[in-house]
Order: C-alpha cells, then sequence, then structure tokens
C-alpha cells in the first residue's frame, strides 16, 4: 500500500484547519450518552457547532442540513438505532458526509448487526480501534468493551479491503493512528496515552473528523488533517496537566489555541 506524501498533507492539514474554523461547520452527533458533552466541547473547541440530535424523524430531517454527520454505536438503544439509520440514509441522499465509528461491535450482536446494516448506507469515514476495524471488515476482531485487542497494524489489511469495499476512508486509531483509503495510507504518530483515560477521547475525534470531511472532498487528506490535529492538541495539553482531570480541561483549551505553526512542528506523519 503506498504510503502518501508528508510534504503534500502537511500544508493541508493546515489549511483544512483554517477551512474549518472559517466555516464553522455545523456536525450533527448521534453518538453516545456517556461522552456527549466532550464531544461537543471538542467540537465547539475546533470552531465547529454541535448537534446532538438524535431521535427518529427529526434525525433524517437534520442529516440533510448538516455539514456533518457522527453516527457512534456507544450506547445504541432502540429508538436511538432508527435515528441512526434514517440519519445515514438522508446523509447519503443529500451528500452530507458521515462518519461511521462501530463502538465495541464484534462480541456483541445488536450493535454488530446495526454496524454492517449501516456500512451499507456509504460513509465518508469509518472510524475505530484495530478490534473494531478488524470485525467491521470480517476479519475476526473484537475487543475487550470498547478497548482494541489487536495492534494498530494487524488491521492494515482489513482496515485497506474494508476502505476499497465500502468506498469509506478507514482511520484506526492507537498509539499510531493509521488512515488509509485503499490506495494511499498515511500513519500518525502524535498523541498521548491520557487520551485513553478521558471519557470520549476517542469518539469526539469521530466528530471531528465529520467537521473536517465536510470542507474539502479529499476525504483521505481531510482524515488525516483532522486526526493530526486531534492528537497534536493532545500532546499540547500533556504539559499542562496533571492527571486525566486536568487534562481533559487542558485538551480543550488546546484544541481551541491550535495553529499551523503547531502542526509543522510537531504533527509527525508518515
Amino acid at each position: 500500500m503506498p504510503s502518501a506524501n508528508r510534504s503534500d498533507l502537511l500544508p493541508f492539514s493546515r489549511a483544512a484547519l483554517d477551512r474549518v474554523r472559517a466555516r464553522e461547520p455545523l456536525v450533527q452527533c448521534l453518538t453516545n450518552t456517556v461522552v456527549t458533552n466532550f464531544t461537543a466541547n471538542a467540537l465547539l473547541a475546533l470552531g465547529a457547532a454541535p448537534a446532538m440530535v438524535d431521535i427518529p424523524v427529526e434525525a433524517g430531517a437534520f442529516a440533510r442540513v448538516a455539514s456533518g454527520v457522527l453516527v457512534n454505536l456507544g450506547t445504541v438503544h432502540a429508538e436511538q438505532r432508527t435515528a441512526m439509520t434514517e440519519a445515514a440514509r438522508a446523509a447519503g441522499e443529500a451528500g452530507t458526509p458521515w462518519v461511521l465509528d462501530p463502538v465495541a461491535i464484534g462480541a456483541l450482536p445488536v450493535r454488530t448487526a446495526l454496524a454492517h446494516e449501516l456500512l451499507a448506507l456509504g460513509p465518508a469515514v469509518v472510524r475505530g480501534n484495530a478490534s473494531e476495524i478488524m470485525a467491521l471488515a470480517g476479519a475476526g476482531g473484537g475487543g475487550r468493551g470498547v478497548d482494541a485487542a489487536q495492534d494498530v497494524e494487524a488491521a492494515a489489511e482489513a482496515a485497506r479491503e474494508l476502505a476499497l469495499s465500502s468506498g469509506a476512508v478507514v482511520a484506526v486509531s492507537g498509539p499510531v493512528d493509521l488512515v488509509t483509503d485503499g490506495e494511499r495510507t498515511a500513519r500518525v504518530a502524535n498523541g498521548d496515552p491520557l487520551l485513553t483515560r478521558v471519557t470520549g477521547g476517542g469518539c469526539a475525534l469521530g466528530a471531528v473528523l465529520a467537521a473536517y470531511a465536510s470542507v474539502d472532498g479529499d476525504r483521505f487528506a481531510t482524515t488525516v488533517a483532522a486526526v493530526a490535529a486531534y492528537t497534536v492538541a493532545a500532546e499540547l495539553a500533556v504539559p499542562r496537566s496533571a492527571g486525566p482531570g486536568s487534562f481533559a480541561v487542558s485538551f480543550l483549551d488546546a484544541l481551541a489555541g491550535l495553529t499551523g505553526a503547531d502542526l509543522d512542528r510537531r504533527a509527525r506523519l508518515s
């Protein structure tokens, strides 16, 4: 799988950050109840506008006018499952880019079946940990709840095949994130383990991916740019943090204050 060119991705990442802030995309989040507040605050810090519209009838109508949509399967209940399918279908019809985050699929039957149903509706981006991506690709997988049981490189081929079969860009989260559209691949070696100790640290990234997907047609490049911005902000937050609690606050501050110069200086793309 050919690697993307860092010299192209880095300036694109700077420009994409500016475009998100200039356009203030409206991101509809159908997400889990544990992370709604952190997800909304991450979008606000970035410069986007969150909208937690996740009930049937309203969900589809809103997806048609939103800039981007996140569908996160963290705590799916019956009504939300209906709303997610409705929103994904409406987003596809309206040309609204949407992100699928197949949280904890593999061993759990309801969300696993729902993830495959949603995948058939054509997400622009799929984001998950290695176990979730492997499970969605039909390559085994299935972690311990929301925790991955495989590492990112073990999921690289499954991610590539999933991207080719679905048409989505696939982002695999881990110590070094992997992004692929099936033809191109990039790795982002930023971030910090404290992100895994904050509720919503991974889920909010899905919303950021939706914001970025709404401002450019090259979904691969915007996905890399979103992951780079998010993980560089995490690194910037660490020196201001005493532990997970203060990190959550510092991370939002770092995301709000992130600059193109920060990306130039710190983003490790390959």
